[in-house]
């Protein structure tokens, strides 16, 4: 029987079905701000799943989730002391966001460590697993989303933009030079943090890139080895097998 997955995010609440042979074909995508029981409702109409782990870095969203299932299905929330399969090279490991650890279950066990995990979201974050395979750290830096929103919200003559690949660098008009300057300015910014990770952790690390982002802002990044856009979910289907051992 299948586990139900979700990756609750501050913009998208992502959810999908695993089983102990990894995930499956269903999925489906809500609106984090409007993740209530109703939405909750409709997604899941008709869904057989005995049990459900959840990711969440959203508090109030994830009592929604924990109201929504009460009384009705077992719930797992990530956790530093969830079943990850890894321990802890740094002080406070109760502070890492859940769908970092989600991040670094999958990256250990489907691409070996060393690694690191950039997960490109609101925010852009790295996830760093030592040469033992031991949750080392990161860093957490702006999304491409926030870089572009903050110059609209603190200029008066700037617009708001969507980021979108720039023809050249150097931009002909006020749009395109903001394009220019986020695009590649986060682009540089995270191959920057790559270059200061890689030559602190030793080995040779896999770099796996994973977020609503991630394809876009990963080209032109050569440091990155892989997109994975499911690595957070399949992290999460790893920890429900260990979670509910029984319902496989």
């Amino acid at each position: 029987m299948a586990w139900l997955l979700i990756d609750n995010s501050n913009t998208r609440t992502k959810l999908a079905l695993g089983d102990a042979s990894g995930l499956l074909e269903w999925r489906a995508v809500i609106p984090t701000a409007e993740l209530d029981s109703g939405a909750l409702n409709r997604a899941l109409e008709g869904l057989a799943f005995t049990g459900v782990a959840v990711a969440s870095v959203v508090p109030a969203k994830a009592d929604v989730i924990s109201t929504y299932f009460e009384g009705k299905k077992t719930v797992h929330f990530l956790g530093w002391k969830s079943p990850l399969g890894f321990g802890f090279d740094m002080e406070s490991p109760q502070q890492i966001g859940n769908d970092r650890l989600a991040n670094a279950v999958a990256l250990r066990e489907k691409y070996g460590f060393p690694g690191i995990a950039v997960d490109f979201g609101t925010a852009v974050t790295f996830s760093v697993l030592s040469v033992e395979g031991n949750f080392q750290g990161g860093a957490i830096a702006p999304g491409m989303a926030g870089m572009t929103s903050y110059l609209a919200d603190r200029t008066a003559q700037l617009p708001e933009i969507e980021a979108s690949e720039p023809e050249s660098a150097i931009g002909k008009t006020t749009v395109e030079a903001m394009q220019s300057g986020a695009v590649f300015g986060h682009r540089g910014m995270v191959r920057g943090i790559l270059r200061e990770m890689l030559s602190e952790i030793g080995g040779e690390p896999k770099i796996v890139a994973t977020g609503g982002g991630a394809a876009f802002a990963a080209k032109g990044i050569l440091e990155i080895d892989v997109v994975d856009p499911d690595l957070t979910l399949g992290g999460l289907c790893l920890v429900a097998a260990r979670a509910f051992p029984c319902a496989g």
